[in-house]
């Protein structure tokens, strides 16, 4: 079994942050932390990575390859919030490309949809409120589904990898952005100290919120090493299961295909 969110029954605990709560506590307390931070996401984003998190998300766009045809093109876009991956995807391909954000928090989906319509985009990537682990989307629905930066919200990371696959068309890739263990000597040092010394007070004053950041902190802590979480993508029935460190190990670009 790999991490701790595996074949786990309702009464089963799992962490949040560095605490241990019971499995289904955790989406009401992810829920909460996201409610509180939604207006101020994109920004935080910005000052948290001194804006590194575009280049990753345009990585995994270029990974993505979408048609600059009219040829039809639909990505799927869990724990998709705001549209950032959404947005990039359909700028990047042509007419024909669209995009789905399923995300469980309304206050996200929102200022989502207020960008799409700000951007003129709100024809071309849909918001549906919807829980990672039953994606209400038919079987063999999308051409390809992207996670970045969500997946270690979930409870049962297991169940929405599964739910991934099942919506992917043959031949369809499974991306997943998330962050990772650094692996620079001395850079995981510096990576540490400003992760828990200067992101909850920077959260604190933009958003009025240390505590949501304090959590978002340790959930990168908490997160399986990439091998660990191959295994899990590959438990999940994807094939060519691969990763690609970024920045030193700071984030991750995993894949898996549905053959």
């Amino acid at each position: 079994m790999v991490g701790d969110t595996q074949d786990m029954g309702a009464s089963a605990d799992t962490h949040f942050g560095f605490r241990t709560v019971p499995i289904g506590d955790k989406q009401r307390m992810v829920d909460e932390v996201f409610h509180s931070v939604a207006r101020r996401y994109d920004l935080m984003n910005d000052l948290m990575s001194l804006g590194l998190h575009r280049v990753w998300k345009d990585l995994l766009v270029s990974r993505l390859r979408p048609p600059k045809s009219a040829r039809a093109f639909r990505l799927l876009d869990v724990a998709g919030g705001t549209g950032d991956v959404s947005f990039r995807t359909v700028e990047a391909g042509g007419p024909g490309t669209s995009a789905v954000v399923a995300d469980i928090n309304g206050g996200m989906l929102g200022v989502g949809r207020e960008r799409a319509a700000a951007l003129g985009l709100a024809e071309r990537v849909e918001f549906v409120e919807a829980n990672a682990e039953e994606l209400p989307f038919a079987d063999k629905s999308f051409d390809a589904a992207t996670v970045a930066f969500g997946i270690r919200n979930v409870p049962r990371m297991d169940k929405a990898l599964s739910e991934m696959r099942r919506v992917l068309k043959p031949g369809g890739t499974c991306f997943v952005l998330e962050f990772s263990r650094v692996d620079v000597p001395g850079l995981d040092a510096i990576y540490d100290a400003y992760s828990f010394k200067l992101i909850p007070g920077m959260g604190k004053l933009v958003t009025g919120d240390a505590e949501s950041y304090q959590y978002l902190v340790e959930s990168i802590r908490k997160f399986p090493p990439p091998e660990a979480f191959a295994e899990l993508m590959r438990e999940a029935g994807l094939k060519r299961v691969a990763w690609q460190p970024l920045t030193g190990g700071i984030v991750a670009l995993h894949s898996g295909v549905r053959i």
